[in-house]
This record gives structure tokens, sequence and C-alpha cells, in this order.
């Protein structure tokens, strides 16, 4: 059954606007080759490319056929997992190709700033996820994507500095932030995890769905 949803899954994903968040993406990595402005600031250029690769991944939910298959034996999750896994190459090659337009001198801490990247993308999905769960909407994106740039620009403002995320590579709280991105990325993935399941109303329908087809058969056959 997974093999038979690969390519539509595939042809129905918002591939438009993934592609066109991971090119600004890259265009403002690309900036840390300017000269000096862009040694000075190749850490924010990296995070602002990788929170234009997250605002894409918030519609990475998108199905304006949510309604339509709401009965369809395919659970929920299973689609989900099908979409995330078939964007995750994309988004480590996006990555590999981030990193590698940064001058190897100025080149933040790869593992940390991947820690980093990792935990925008999962945060952005797992906010499309909790949307579909909570609402009937099909096309979660455009609202996450705009609640997801509001809090990022807020948390850089505002987030207390005990509990600082956004910090220089020089500065001595770095790996306790990033202690703290390694919680913010579990937490994001086991709440994607909850929100990603069949909620019970629609497990509801989706069982008389197929007790009907299941009686209709047999009377057929019959």
């Amino acid at each position: 059954m997974t093999r038979q949803l690969v390519v539509p899954v595939f042809r129905a994903m918002p591939w438009g606007a993934v592609g066109a968040s991971a090119a600004a993406g890259l265009l403002l990595a690309a900036l840390t080759r300017s000269g000096e402005t862009g040694e000075r600031l190749a850490l924010p250029l990296l995070r602002a490319a990788v929170l234009a690769f997250a605002l894409g991944l918030a519609f990475l939910l998108d199905d304006p056929a949510r309604h339509t298959t709401a009965t369809v034996p395919t659970p929920h999750p299973l689609r989900v997992a099908l979409r995330v896994a078939l964007v995750a190459p994309a988004a480590a090659a996006w990555w590999t190709v981030a990193l590698l337009l940064v001058p190897p001198g100025v080149r933040p801490p790869v593992g940390d700033l991947t820690l980093e990247a990792g935990a925008a993308s999962v945060l952005a999905v797992t906010g499309a996820a909790a949307l579909i769960r909570r609402t009937e909407t099909a096309r979660p994106g455009l609202p996450v994507a705009g609640g997801f740039l509001t809090t990022a620009v807020l948390a850089v403002l505002l987030w207390p500095d005990r509990w600082a995320l956004f910090v220089p590579v020089e500065d001595e709280r770095w790996p306790a932030a990033h202690d703290r991105w390694a919680v913010v990325l579990t937490g994001a993935a086991v709440t994607a995890a909850l929100c990603t399941t069949e909620p019970l109303r629609r497990r509801l329908v989706r069982g008389r769905a197929v007790r009907t087809r299941a009686r209709r058969d047999f009377t057929d056959t019959a």
C-alpha cells in the first residue's frame, strides 16, 4: 500500500512553496560570501536561511483533498509520515548546499547549526499537524507560516537571556543554548507524533465506512 501511495502523495505535495522557500534560503546563505559584511553576518544569515526554509515546510501538510480522503483505509499518520519521508532527502540536500555556500573560514559549527535547523523544521511541520488536528482546514500552511515567522521574530527580541537560544558562536552560553535546542527538537518531535495520530471522530467515520464497504462486498458476493 505504501509503495502505491508514493507517486500520488509526491504529486500532491506543495513543491512550489517548498522550492521557493529553499531558493530564498540559499540566496541568504550566499550573502555570506559578500566580503566583510558576509563574514560578520554569517551566523544571522544562516539562521535567516533556516527560517526561510522552515516557512516553506509549514505548507508540507497542505492537502486540498483532505475532506475527500478522510474515510480512505490509509491511516492519517501514514500519509503524514510519507510526506515527511519524501521531503527529508530534499531538506538534507538543501542544508548541505546552504552550508557549502558559507566560506569555511566564517562557517559556524556545523553540528550545532544543524540542530537549530532540525528544530526549526520540525516545529514548522508540528504547527501544521496541530492545526490540522484541531480544525477542519485543508491548507494550514499560510496561517502556520505567519504564526511561525511572528513567533521567531518575537523570540529573537524578547526571549529571556537566562534561557538564551540565539547566541553568537563566541558567547560562553553557546553549549547551553544548544542543549536547549535539543530539548526544543525533542519536544517538537513528540508533539508532532501526538498531533498526527488519527482523531477519534475520524477513526469512527473510517471504521463505519470500512464496515459498510465490507457488507456491500459481502452482499454482492452472495
